[in-house]
């Protein structure tokens, strides 16, 4: 299996896990997105508050980019770029997307 198959794999079981996690409250559930196709991986909070407020947001984001984990949004409370490295992923194969890429040298990440 190649890097790209193995990035996919470890990407798809951790946003997974998130699918699992019930919402304490209101009628909000965490969808997952998956395009291989495009190497392009979404979680998104769907439903509704009580207050009846609509609820639709991407939690997280993550492209596979010329071999990068590019996490372009996080929204997790303890950083899916952790969950991603306990997983099999090293340092150097994840960029920090959301961060701008004057500070990403100076993160414990890939830099591109």
């Amino acid at each position: 299996m190649d890097n790209l198959d193995t990035y996919r794999e470890i990407i798809e079981k951790v946003l997974s896990e998130y699918t699992k996690i019930p919402y304490a409250y209101d009628d909000i559930k965490v969808e997952a997105i998956f395009d291989r196709i495009n190497n392009r991986y979404i979680l998104v909070n769907v439903g509704w508050e009580d207050t009846g407020r609509r609820i639709h947001g991407s939690l997280v984001h993550i492209d596979i980019v010329d071999n990068k984990l590019w996490i372009q949004r996080d929204g997790t409370e303890h950083g899916i770029a952790k969950e991603l490295i306990k997983a099999g992923i090293t340092k150097d194969n994840i960029v920090l997307g959301f961060k701008p890429p004057k500070i990403r040298p100076y993160t414990e990440y890939a830099a591109l």
